[in-house]
């Protein structure tokens, strides 16, 4: 008789199963989109050796080689191993975490986004939960990353002060806004609506006297969901000033969801299904600390 396939460990361990009968895509693991050029030679040729000799760069940033077999199973593990890659996870655990490239590369980043994320996947990557859940992390908010599609979304923001030594009095700030939150007076000086401000930092970018103090931030969203349903995730604390506030939060998120989703329910679900006051509630007081 037939050895049963234990299919349900396989996915577990990032061997999906395809169309074809005893053949599977192989998720690795990836964190932020971010592989050394060495990575992707090695990714290269197991693809050729175990696979067909293609590989898919997912749309979470993700890496899979298809038509591996089914006997290949162990070997392929093992040769991974071998040059430091391995699979990744799916089902209802903390999946890849995606992000930009941040501020070590992009001009409009705020955040070092390659280093949250990589600090997200050492924290969450692949704790069981009720279901799967995603992380996004995105520089600024040109929103690359689209944050609020994922159950937490962090955004890049940058908290600024207007800084009169400095300032010519040009009005590009003004004009850089686009929430219209900064106006000139007739003085020649800078007022800044605060509560219209979403600290975009565009204002300090384009500032060509450096007349703005700036402070990095992160800006939460939670409950987002992208695929069959479309999910908009919601902020509902301030921007948060530092690392140690910010996965103060995110374990408040993570703990929440684990202790009242229903299994096979998505963050978002299961706000929709229970209200979100005692959730926001939950993160606010994570917040304050």
């Amino acid at each position: 008789m037939a050895e049963k396939i234990d299919y349900a460990t396989l996915k577990r361990g990032g061997f999906m199963r395809q169309k074809q009968k005893n053949r599977f895509s192989l998720r690795l693991h990836s964190v932020g989109g971010a592989f050394s050029s060495d990575d992707i030679r090695n990714i290269g040729d197991i693809a050729d050796r175990y696979g067909n000799g293609t590989v898919h760069f997912t749309a979470r940033q993700g890496v899979e080689i298809p038509f591996v077999k089914l006997e290949d199973v162990e070997n392929i593990r093992a040769d991974l191993a071998r040059v430091g890659l391995r699979p990744g996870v799916c089902g209802p655990r903390v999946r890849t975490v995606t992000a930009c490239q941040g501020s070590t590369v992009c001009p409009s980043a705020n955040i070092d986004t390659q280093d949250i994320a990589r600090k997200i996947d050492e924290r969450y990557y692949g704790m069981e939960l009720p279901h799967k859940f995603k992380f996004g992390v995105t520089g600024c908010h040109n929103n690359c990353l689209k944050a609020e599609e994922n159950d937490v979304g962090i955004k890049g923001s940058c908290r600024v002060k207007w800084k009169e030594d400095p300032c010519i009095s040009c009005g590009i700030c003004v004009t850089a806004c686009r929430e219209h939150a900064i106006e000139m007076t007739d003085d020649g000086k800078i007022a800044v609506d605060y509560a219209a401000c979403t600290s975009c930092g565009r204002c300090q970018r384009a500032c060509p006297t450096d007349g703005w103090e700036t402070h990095p931030a992160y800006t939460l969203t939670f409950g987002g969901q992208f695929g069959s349903t479309l999910i908009k995730g919601q902020e509902c604390i301030p921007p948060i000033d530092d690392e140690e506030t910010l996965f103060r939060v995110t374990d408040a998120a993570v703990g929440y969801f684990k202790d009242h989703a229903n299994k096979g329910e998505r963050m978002g679900k299961m706000l929709a299904r229970i209200g979100r006051d005692e959730f926001e509630e939950t993160i606010k007081e994570a917040y304050r600390g």
